[in-house]
């Protein structure tokens, strides 16, 4: 981006001037805006309007006037108006030099004084950080401080100053927080030059990084400044696709000049190699001593003679004004002249550049002159079409508009408005806003060999998102472990095959923002929701051997006996979903045995026996009364039947009679028909079967079978016992909460079910989240769990499952939110603090560790030695770190404790090493004088005195002061004690109050005492006796004695002062002078004079001071001055070749040139031989020579060119020869090259 060329805020500035002492003198400037806002400071204070300064403003005229100026005066003043400031300086003159200014003399030879340089700092070593206060460029422009564009600078490398050979740093700042990469930074001089090449040993970069503030600094260190390291330097920071730059300037001063000045010095070389011979001559010091010479003549503005003059005079005028500089001196010409050039076709242009936030509309404006003019906006070099609602043009007297909606990156460019020919460029920097995520990550619990995918959203698509796990950041490997998938706003990452290693906290990043979830890998671990069970079945009937387990992919193998089952007509093996059947049709008697099935993969079997009910027939004759027949494996015919609730229970009851009986079955004494859809009788011949499909929870109780005949009946009990998973226990409650763990507890099911309580699963969630995570897979016994790796300050809740050998229940309902705070550490530093007959005063410091949640305050107990019970010594809680326990019985042993308490309850107690007896200490009195008081304390007249002694003893001590042994009066001063300091207070003080005080401090016949001297001083009074005691030539010498009054304190010294009796301005002539005698010197012929003499001491001078009674004369005699003689220097020199000419070799048809340089004074002539044959006059040849440096250019050579060149230099004190080779080699045809 181009700098922008910024204008200064004045038409006319203030000058250095100066002027006399008990003048005045006058500042003015003119500003370019009549309403532009002046402030006036002195060595960087303000300035105020009144009796020393008077600041006036009419319109763009400003004055500033001091008044009555003295030699304190003289300093570096400047004026402020917008971003300008501008420096200059007031020079006070005494009226002794003054006179000997303008005393006519021999004419010397005038010279033009120049603008003082401006001030420089005295410091060798430099760093720049402020932004204010910046100081102003060489033309008098302020530097570069538009705001940052993006933001990415949170320090700016500022504009600064330093004097040659100094040292400077500049520093920049970048914060990187919201940064995925660090950011590269470059240092520039002027526009193009790149100053990383140029590193070495006047120019060091360095940069650090704070982990902790996350902030890259980055330091540029000039060393051993020059003059030619002045100028505009540029640092540009990029990251990615943010930008920023900022602009600054370095003025460098050139050294000041030492008093003693050797004219041998003056004539120093350039030269780096230690010879004395080498380099070239350098006239600086010599013009800047030349410089400094005073001139009676008025200021003279140089740049406005450099400005009006021709350019051949330039070099003329530079040195006569001692300018060095000329390079600097042109570029300062340049821009002056364009600064003159101001634009006829805008009266306002743009700003250099603007930004915008990503999805904004931005307005850019320009003034033109002529209201009816059409103007051109081009974006890139290309004219802006208006097409649709993206650029809005508009046109309001002599303003234009262009309105752009909606920005996005793509309008990230240079806008330019064209009228005419005239333009004005602006860039324009679209900032993108901070990414926010707007879903969260969600914890998950995986099997391990389970695919996993996080997923979140995030504000806008096609952002730059990071992924960590456990503070690393996670990116593609070989291995494909992870993978990263963007789908518009949505981002996954995938983890393929999860083992347990990949378990951990999971956190997405953005520069706007985070989401965390915790991934926990468990090891697979089969269920089984049913087993198989014991069947009982009769020949050709069918068996059927069931059981399901959790997972369908689960294949298994079927045993009976041991020995693998083959399926073949009779047998059916099936595994569809998660349910395994073994079925066998017509069972015979050799199908009974023991059926395992056991799972392929896990080492558990499930295993039931077939039983096979051999029916035995017998003869029986007719009329046999009926017989109900339940010999089932030695069962009763009480015996129970279970049966899992959802399930078929059928009952085959063998029966007999003859003739056939009739079977009724009845429940709790009602008869049960098929009427209910489920319940199904049937009899056939020799069986009775009762059937329900889908058995339930009141299905369950005593049924009863009774068949009956003519020959009888016969009834038989069946207990049925419906089994079902259990019912969902109640809430749980949160009994505790730790850090990263949580205490829950829960109450058994009000049901179980019908069987046995197996134990409990559990899981948890995040309170905005949805998915719940399972926290065990086997079930636990108890009802309390300690739930773990919980994310502190996240809110949490809790839900249980109960488990039987049916299954598991449905969930219990949620707990009440919970958030995991860890109770802090214990309070540090108990210790008693006083103790009394009935109290104790205690104090602590707070627990090192806090943790996230809020301290609530402090519990404080104690219990009596001997007693295992702690009793509050407060109601509540107190948020101070000191407490005082009253009522306590005198001579008990007391125990105390003290617990910090959170949201998570009270922390671990800090304890007292022991018991404490309640019983107060005697403590001997004892004054602790302060250092500062030990000796004597001196005070001026009218200051406040206010002594604070602070002591020690137990019970509270008597305090006493007296003054020199009498008693205080209260009139002056007023004492006011406690029960561990005394303070003795005296408003005003005065000379009478100064003596020695006592201060007593006693406990009953122990006592202790301490002394304060108290001296108050005042200023002294005048000498006395003052008078001349001898005048001689130019000489005066003056005797008093000591004053009568020297202020209560010792004197040390005296100001003797003169005075001009025509004038009567005060010289300061002696100061602090010890003697009461002394001799006036340097006294001025001619005049009269008067005298007085001052009193000093520590506070000051007498308000009045002892004066001569009559003047003193200084009588006239002649005096001839002889003029000194100089010895006229001679600067002449030989020539000599600094830098020789080289052999070369060329090509044909192409330019060469030879080049070498030379020294010498006068200027030696320059003459250029080929093969000794002067070539001055040939057409072939141009010779150049620029300042030293001569080049002999030979156009388009060809073979007969070749030869020995020589360059002779010749002037008055000599000559010297240098010579080279030059061949010339032919060109090699195309032909030649194929």
């Amino acid at each position: 981006m181009p700098e922008p060329v910024k204008k200064t805020a004045f038409a006319k500035k203030p000058k250095t001037q100066e002027a006399l002492e008990a003048s005045s003198v006058v500042f003015e400037a003119e500003t370019e805006k009549p309403d532009a806002k002046v402030k006036w400071q002195r060595n960087g204070r303000d300035l105020a309007d009144g009796d020393k300064y008077a600041i006036a403003a009419n319109a763009n005229k400003h004055s500033l006037t001091v008044k009555e100026v003295t030699r304190e005066d003289a300093d570096v003043y400047s004026v402020i108006a917008g971003g300008s400031k501008v420096k200059f300086e007031l020079k006070v003159l005494s009226k002794e030099s003054s006179c000997q200014r303008e005393a006519p003399s021999e004419a010397p030879e005038p010279s033009v004084s120049q603008e003082p340089p401006p001030a420089s700092s005295t410091q060798e070593d430099t760093t720049v950080h402020s932004v204010h206060g910046a100081p102003p460029s060489e033309d008098g422009h302020p530097p570069d401080t538009r705001q940052d564009l993006t933001g990415l600078f949170t320090e700016k490398p500022q504009s600064g100053e330093v004097t040659v050979g100094g040292n400077i740093t500049f520093v920049a700042k970048v914060n990187a927080e919201s940064l995925l990469k660090k950011p590269t930074i470059k240092w520039f001089k002027g526009k193009w030059m790149d100053l990383a090449s140029k590193s070495g040993k006047h120019l060091q970069l360095k940069e650090s990084y704070d982990r902790n503030t996350k902030v890259y600094t980055f330091e540029m260190l000039i060393l051993d400044a020059k003059a030619n390291f002045a100028g505009a330097y540029r640092c540009e920071v990029l990251s990615k696709d943010k930008f920023d730059s900022c602009n600054f300037q370095l003025t460098v001063h050139e050294a000041c000049a030492a008093e003693g000045f050797d004219i041998r010095a003056a004539f120093r070389r350039t030269s780096t190699d230690g010879r004395e011979d080498s380099g070239e001559l350098d006239f600086s010091t010599l013009l800047r001593k030349r410089a400094v010479q005073i001139s009676s003549e008025p200021d003279v503005d140089v740049w406005d003679i450099l400005s009006h003059a021709p350019a051949s005079e330039y070099e003329k005028i530079a040195f006569q004004h001692g300018i060095t500089d000329l390079r600097g001196m042109l570029k300062r010409l340049k821009k002056m002249k364009k600064e003159e050039k101001k634009s006829a076709a805008f009266l306002k242009k743009l700003d250099p550049a603007y930004q915008v936030t990503k999805g904004h509309k931005i307005k850019l404006a320009v003034e033109v002159a002529n209201p009816d003019v059409d103007v051109k906006w081009q974006k890139n070099g290309q004219e802006i079409q208006p097409t649709g609602s993206k650029y809005i043009f508009e046109s309001v007297g002599n303003m234009r508009y262009l309105t752009i909606n909606h920005c996005s990156l793509a309008d990230d460019a240079a806008y330019c408005c064209a009228v005419g020919e005239e333009k004005c460029t602006t860039e324009l920097f679209v900032k993108e806003p901070p990414v926010q995520i707007m879903k969260n990550l969600e914890d998950q619990m995986v099997m391990k060999g389970e695919r996993v995918e996080f997923e979140c959203e995030v504000s806008e698509e096609g952002a730059n998102v990071k992924w960590e796990k456990d503070g690393t950041e996670l990116t593609r490997d070989e291995s494909f472990k992870y993978r990263f998938k963007k789908d518009g706003c949505k981002h996954v990452l995938i983890i393929n095959e999860a083992t347990k290693e990949d378990g951990g906290h999971y956190k997405v990043k953005t520069n706007g923002g985070e989401s965390v979830a915790e991934l926990m890998v468990q090891e697979k671990e089969l269920e089984v929701y049913q087993s198989i069970a014991d069947l009982t079945v009769k020949a050709k009937d069918q068996a059927v051997f069931k059981c399901e387990v959790s997972d369908e992919n689960v294949k298994g193998t079927w045993y009976k006996n041991g020995l693998e089952v083959k399926p073949n007509a009779r047998i059916n093996i099936t595994h569809i979903g998660r349910i395994h059947k073994l079925t066998i049709e017509n069972v015979k008697p050799e199908d009974e045995g023991d059926y395992t099935f056991v799972p392929d993969g896990y080492a558990f079997n499930l295993s039931a026996k077939l039983n096979f009910l051999e029916v035995k027939i017998d003869y029986v004759p007719r009329q046999d009364p009926p017989k109900i027949h339940l010999d089932c494996m030695g069962h009763t015919a009480e015996s129970t039947i279970v049966v899992v609730a959802g399930n078929k229970l059928r009952l085959d009851v063998p029966i007999t009679g003859d003739p056939a009986p009739t079977v009724v079955w009845t429940k709790g004494g009602k008869v049960i028909t098929d009427g209910d859809g489920r319940v199904h009788v049937e009899t056939t011949k020799g069986h009775c079967i009762f059937t329900i499909e889908g058995a339930e929870r009141q299905d369950e109780g005593m049924y009863s079978v009774v068949v009956r005949n003519p020959a009888g009946e016969d009834t038989a009990d069946i207990n049925v016992k419906v089994v079902d998973v259990p019912d969902p226990p109640q809430a749980p409650r949160v009994l505790s909460v730790g850090e990263d763990s949580c205490v829950v507890q829960w109450d058994p099911p009000v049901f179980d079910g019908g069987q046995p309580i197996l134990g409990y699963v559990l899981e948890r969630k995040k309170k905005k989240s949805y998915r719940w995570m399972r926290l065990n897979f086997d079930p636990y016994a108890e009802t309390t769990y300690e739930a773990k790796r919980m994310i502190e300050g996240v809110e949490y809740e809790m839900r249980v499952y109960a488990v039987n050998s049916i299954g598991m229940s449905c969930h219990s309902p949620a707990s009440q939110p919970f958030v995991p705070v860890a109770p802090t550490s214990e309070p540090t530093g108990l210790c008693v603090d006083d103790i009394s007959d009935t109290s104790i005063t205690l104090k602590w410091r707070a627990p090192e560790r806090i943790g996230s949640a809020e301290l609530e305050g402090y519990g404080v107990e104690y219990r009596k030695e001997g007693t295992d019970e702690w009793i509050p010594a407060i109601q509540g809680l107190t948020e101070r770190t000191s407490l005082v326990i009253r009522d306590l019985t005198t001579g008990d042993k007391v125990q105390f404790r003290v617990r910090a308490f959170n949201m998570a309850g009270p922390s671990a107690p800090a304890t007292l090493a022991q018991p404490v007896t309640i019983r107060e200490i005697m403590q001997r009195p004892k004054i602790w004088l302060p250092r500062n008081l030990r000796q004597t304390l001196i005070k001026k007249v009218g200051d406040t005195v206010n002594l604070v002694i602070p002591f020690q003893g137990k019970p509270r001590p008597q305090v006493t002061w007296s003054k020199d042994g009498q008693p205080l009066n209260s009139t002056f001063v007023s004492v006011r004690n406690s029960d561990t300091d005394t303070i003795l207070f005296i408003r005003k003080s005065e000379r009478n109050h100064s003596g020695a005080y006592d201060l007593l401090v006693q406990i009953e016949n122990v006592e202790d005492t301490a002394k304060v001297m108290l001296q108050v001083v005042d200023v002294p009074g005048p000498p006395e006796a003052l008078k001349v005691m001898d005048v001689w030539g130019f000489n005066v010498a003056l005797d008093w004695k000591p004053p009568k009054d020297d202020g209560n304190c010792e004197i040390t010294g005296y100001r003797v002062q003169k005075a001009d009796k025509k004038t009567m301005e005060w010289f300061t002539v002696f100061d602090q002078y010890r003697r009461t005698n002394c001799v006036v010197s340097d006294l001025i012929m001619g005049n009269e004079y008067v005298f007085r003499v001052f009193t000093i001491n520590p506070v000051g001078p007498s308000p009045e001071p002892r004066q001569t009674k009559d003047g003193v004369y200084i009588q006239k005699t002649g005096m001839d001055y002889k003029f000194p003689t100089f010895k006229e220097p001679d600067f002449s020199e030989a020539p000599k070749f600094t830098h020789p000419l080289v052999n070369r070799s060329v090509i044909a048809g192409y330019n060469a040139t030879l080049s070498c340089s030379v020294r010498g004074i006068p200027k030696p002539k320059v003459t250029w031989y080929k093969n000794k044959m002067d070539i001055t006059n040939e057409a072939k040849y141009r010779m150049l020579s620029k300042q030293g440096v001569l080049t002999l250019e030979i156009r388009k050579p060809c073979p007969f060119d070749g030869g020995v060149y020589a360059c002779k230099a010749v002037n008055a004190s000599g000559e010297d020869v240098v010579e080279c080779k030059l061949e010339v080699r032919p060109q090699i045809a195309k032909e030649e090259k194929k």
